[in-house]
């Protein structure tokens, strides 16, 4: 049998992403990828992947699945969530599975993950990947263009996703210490490329108000929702290539984020772009969410970009291992007759 995780219930919006197809934009193809590399970096740091495995990632509402497998080693981490794991499929209680650590679950135990909090996106690493042929280098699903992933979409329910790994590597679990994941104060933004459509007014008041995540938000696009911001030339152009982060601002005056799925050009003036250093965050904000941004030089977002690369290179090292609870160490203790040599002595 193939060693595999089957999907009982695909939560809101689950897919496959890694590190995404950079470099594919000439070709109308979308780089896709997690929208929280940082998250999935640690994953998979947790279960011992190299960084650009592919994982589950959840938004909102996280999946329900049985291993089918000899065993899996999983890691969660993102946003909070109740996890839970059940010794099968009917077992009506599950106990809780802790984040920011790694877990071995056995053939038929199930994992069910719940409706996210403080966060919009989780993800789920497995040890050894999961068996899916990559398209232009990459298993990220691509859902608007139905490339790779599985089956280029989100996860339904019945889905059998094949593991490279019919089993676990024999080593300790691992927690991860001090994963900073809290979103900035502001999102720092790039001035441009089209900030010449909007007057130097309309530039100081983007960025002095304050925006709500609206609901209309996906993987192609935060949708903000605030005070209109005012065209100088009108807000059609001759559609450009569009970059990751790219706040675009439409007829409505509403500016739309855009994210890892966006399209690969656009015709409306691009006010400002959020700095790479800080859409990792980005994509960990949920609706309802307010946000504002700060304006930022090239020269800084280049620096910035440096100290987030040093913090991931860093994420090994706040790796430590799994200690056993008090509670599992006394029961041990007092499953062993630990002075058996002197009582026989004293006989």
């Amino acid at each position: 049998m193939t060693p595999a995780l089957r999907i009982k219930v695909p939560g809101l919006s689950t897919t496959i992403q890694d590190l995404g197809r950079p470099g594919f934009q000439r070709l109308g193809v979308s780089p896709s990828g997690a929208l929280d590399p940082v998250s999935l970096r640690a994953a998979n740091a947790l279960v011992g992947n190299p960084v650009n495995f592919a994982a589950l990632e959840a938004v909102y509402v996280g999946p329900t699945f049985t291993v089918e497998a000899d065993d899996a080693r999983l890691a969660f981490v993102g946003a909070d969530a109740p996890i839970e794991l059940f010794a099968d499929e009917d077992a009506d209680s599950g106990e809780p599975v802790a984040p920011l650590q790694s877990l071995r679950v056995r053939r038929g135990q199930v994992v069910r993950v719940g409706s996210l909090r403080n966060g919009a996106t989780l993800y789920v690493a497995v040890e050894g990947g999961f068996g899916i042929m990559p398209v232009l280098g990459s298993v990220s699903t691509d859902s608007r263009g139905r490339l790779s992933g599985w089956h280029g979409r989100p996860l339904v329910e019945g889905d059998v996703l094949p593991l490279r790994r019919a089993g676990v590597s024999a080593r300790e679990e691992r927690r991860i210490e001090d994963l900073d994941l809290a979103a900035p104060r502001r999102f720092r933004a790039v001035l441009g490329p089209q900030n010449d459509h909007f007057s130097d007014d309309e530039i100081a008041q983007f960025f002095a108000g304050e925006y709500i995540v609206s609901a209309g938000s996906n993987r192609m696009g935060m949708r903000l929702k605030g005070r209109p911001i005012c065209h100088r030339h009108g807000f059609n152009i001759v559609s450009d290539a569009i970059a990751t982060g790219s706040i675009q601002v439409p007829g409505s005056g509403q500016p739309i984020v855009l994210l890892a799925d966006h399209q690969t050009t656009g015709g409306y003036p691009k006010i400002a772009t959020v700095i790479s250093a800080d859409l990792p965050a980005m994509g960990r904000v949920p609706i309802g969410s307010k946000i504002s941004f700060a304006p930022i030089t090239v020269d800084a977002a280049a620096i910035a970009r440096r100290k987030l690369f040093a913090v991931l290179e860093r994420i090994e090292d706040k790796i430590v291992p799994v200690l056993p609870s008090p509670a599992a160490v006394a029961s041990r203790l007092s499953a062993c007759n630990l002075i058996s040599g002197v009582c026989d002595a004293a006989a």
